[in-house]
């Protein structure tokens, strides 16, 4: 590894200056620096999905990324999507569908929902299921997935949560 030098990142909102090696993964620092143990390690290959967290908004797999390369950008965890200690919409609409079965994949494809409906309010289902095509799911089929992602799109839009696009 290089040398450690000083990296600044905004970690869910959070301004810090780490001094680290620059060839550090950025799901290490997370998890083991940072503590924030949301975002989970799955292939260590970029294949999986479930260390993907956004990046100046954009979804990207954080086992791939070295702090060299992210020093002065905007990183969101799942930890950071929630609103005043309430699960966000996406959190919620995941929850509330039963998306969510093991959970080790979900942070992963709630980060790169939220980064859908950022850029895509009202997607449909073929956006949705590309949006998600990176992250491996071995238990949900997709099926609840894609209908949380419906929901919450419904309920960015103020329409009624039992709305379906």
């Amino acid at each position: 590894m290089s040398d450690p030098f000083p990296v600044t990142l905004t970690v869910n909102g959070d301004e810090m200056v780490l001094t680290v090696s620059p060839l550090k993964r950025l799901i290490d620092v997370l998890r083991y620096d940072l503590g924030l143990t949301g975002t989970k390690r799955g292939c260590n290959q970029g294949v999986c999905g479930s260390c993907t967290v956004l990046l100046d908004g954009e979804p990207v797999r954080s086992c791939l990324s070295l702090l060299g390369s992210v020093s002065g950008m905007r990183v969101t965890t799942i930890e950071g999507l929630d609103r005043a200690g309430k699960p966000s919409v996406v959190q919620q609409a995941f929850l509330d569908t039963g998306a969510i079965q093991c959970g080790f994949c979900m942070p992963g494809l709630i980060i790169a929902a939220t980064a859908l409906l950022a850029n895509e309010p009202h997607p449909s289902d073929e956006q949705i299921r590309h949006a998600i095509a990176g992250n491996l799911c071995r238990c949900s089929g997709y099926v609840k997935v894609v209908e949380a992602i419906r929901v919450a799109a419904d309920r960015n839009g103020k329409q009624p949560s039992g709305a379906r696009a």
